[in-house]
């Protein structure tokens, strides 16, 4: 039986033999960005974004994955309210900052109830965030340094002017963005060199296509892509009433009533795809994501080994052209409904604009 297929507490032996035998390969990110693994960790579901995580677990799952050759994690500051950052600067004690590269993002304000009270990309605001992040991670610089969203108060060549002064300063190597549109890069890029464009991309999420890649690509600014399963939802695990208490997706119209019901709909449909390939789901859709080009690095949102062991996997997955075809067809583009986040908060994304 495949491994993705076991409960993930008999799968330990297992999953330690497919880390100890993956060698992540490593590329530059973007034009004037460092070499980073192929694959990303994203490191927020293990401060309770989807529901309670375990601490021991998501700890390890950190170790497992540095120890696999993944060298990129992604966190934010208002990721559990700090309580992301303070994870990775345990784990790097164990791991060893020299073996990561930290990628953070800022400027997204929470209340103590966990709500959101919108963004702050002013540049006193965005030093004052930075100390607290090498304070929380135990560091004394961030590799990849980025706002999370657009501030429409802020123009964003004072945002990112500000961030190239703590570059000058060493407190950060490199600038990113996230969810920005393609004349927001243009004008960033303008001030100061962007190695990479967090956004979301995924089979059922591909606005980026049109106007935000070729943008990228043209300017020589790689894409961290999130998302690549949808948060769960085409991971081929996902199930209605996975949803618990504290789990955002709740909020998410992707997973709400009918459209969670069509969308999973075309899940089944990719694993048909799937097993003919004899691979997983999320192998499938994170391979696919992989076929679009070097310059993507996937964004993995594992909190545990064996789903971190299943995403590995794609590394070795080679989709030929009829094998992407399949897949496109069983998940044409733009198909999925309902918006990936709840309208407020599409409204807010500069990159849907």
């Amino acid at each position: 039986m495949p491994y993705y297929r076991l409960d993930w507490r008999v799968a330990g032996k297992l999953v330690k033999a497919q880390i100890g035998r993956s060698s992540v390969k490593t590329v530059s990110l973007g034009k004037t960005g460092p070499s980073v693994s192929v694959f990303g960790l994203g490191c927020m579901g293990m401060s309770g974004m989807y529901g309670p995580a375990d601490r021991a677990e998501s700890l390890a799952t950190l170790q497992a994955a540095v120890d696999a050759g993944v060298t990129l994690l992604d966190t934010g500051d208002f990721y559990g309210m700090g309580h992301n950052e303070l994870l990775i600067g345990e784990a790097l004690k164990t791991i060893g900052r020299e073996r990561v590269l930290l990628s953070v993002k800022f400027g997204a304000l929470r209340d103590p109830a966990g709500g959101w009270l919108g963004y702050d990309l002013r540049p006193k605001a965005l030093k004052s965030f930075l100390a607290y992040s090498l304070q929380r991670l135990g560091v004394d610089h961030i590799d990849i340094y980025r706002p999370a969203r657009l501030d429409p108060e802020v123009p964003i060549e004072d945002t990112v002017g500000a961030i190239a002064d703590m570059v000058k300063a060493g407190y950060v190597r490199h600038i990113g963005l996230s969810e920005v549109g393609a004349e927001t890069l243009r004008r960033a890029a303008a001030v100061h060199a962007i190695c990479d464009l967090q956004i979301e991309y995924s089979l059922i999420s591909r606005g980026i296509e049109e106007r935000i890649l070729p943008t990228a690509r043209e300017l020589g600014v790689g894409i961290t892509a999130y998302g690549v399963l949808s948060r769960g939802l085409i991971s081929g695990h996902w199930r209605r009433e996975a949803i618990t208490a504290g789990d955002f997706r709740g909020h998410s119209p992707r997973f709400q009533g009918a459209n969670a019901e069509a969308n999973l709909a075309l899940v089944e449909a990719l694993r048909k795809v799937a097993e003919a390939r004899r691979i997983s789901v999320a192998q499938a859709a994170i391979a696919w994501v992989m076929r679009q080009g070097a310059d993507i690095i996937p964004l993995i949102g594992a909190r545990r080994r064996d789903r971190l062991a299943e995403a590995l996997g794609a590394a070795d997955i080679t989709l030929t052209a009829a094998d992407a075809a399949a897949i496109e067809l069983a998940v044409p583009k733009n198909a999925a409904l309902g918006d990936r986040y709840p309208a407020a908060a599409m409204a807010q994304l500069d990159s849907e604009r």
